[in-house]
């Protein structure tokens, strides 16, 4: 198991780190400069959790807090990287700004932050218990809600765009469980491999808009 695992953790980081580059690399307009930088910093954060878990496997060394630590660093970019979901929205399908939605926006990813920072959740012990886990998430979850609606209402605008809603909806019921009783019941974590291949695919929908001329 640890060498698939392993495995798999590595080619995504790799998938989500290079392919964000090119994206920026690549990138024609500010928006599509924004789903290089959301890609990027979703591998990024991954990183910090996904590295020491991988050496974990095959390193005779206590990686605990850094498991913690990597798993709250991978909450907060998570979090911003459903923000520029958001951004990206906004901009791919032309749609005009409404200031409620763009305040729950913010206030959802800020007090999400700010609850990933609270001590309760035990990251240096890398022990979350079930009623933080539920608390810190709460606010992820309805971000994600959020984003979810929005690429919903305009999924049979574009093409290339059009199962967003879809793998971003998956991605959350894959990790919701994760998230609030991995603690409790550790192979509950084996749900993150399909949360991370919902991740892929969002990364491959980027990669299209970027690299091809779209009929819309």
């Amino acid at each position: 198991m640890k060498y698939g695992e392993s495995t798999f953790d590595i080619l995504y980081l790799l998938i989500a780190i290079v392919g964000g580059c090119l994206l920026l690399k690549k990138a024609r307009n500010q928006n599509e400069k924004r789903m290089g930088m959301a890609v990027l910093i979703l591998g990024c954060g991954d990183a910090f959790h996904l590295v020491p878990r991988v050496l974990h496997y095959f390193v005779n060394a206590d990686f605990t807090a850094a498991l913690g630590i990597g798993k709250l660093i991978t909450s907060l970019t998570m979090t911003v990287f459903y923000v520029f979901m958001y951004k990206i929205w906004l901009a791919y399908y032309h749609e005009k700004e409404n200031k409620r939605v763009a305040w729950a926006v913010c206030a959802l990813a800020v007090l999400r932050a700010l609850l990933c920072l609270f001590p309760q959740n035990g990251w240096l012990q890398n022990e979350s218990g079930v009623l933080w886990g539920v608390i810190r998430n709460v606010p992820f979850v309805a971000l994600g809600a959020l984003i979810v609606a929005l690429y919903w209402k305009n999924r049979d605008q574009a093409k290339r765009f059009s199962r967003v809603w879809l793998y971003v909806t998956l991605s959350f019921l894959f990790y919701i469980p994760v998230a609030v009783a991995a603690g409790v019941v550790p192979i509950l974590g084996m749900l993150m491999l399909p949360k991370t291949v919902c991740y892929i695919l969002l990364i491959a929908v980027f990669w299209k808009a970027v690299t091809r001329d779209e009929a819309r």
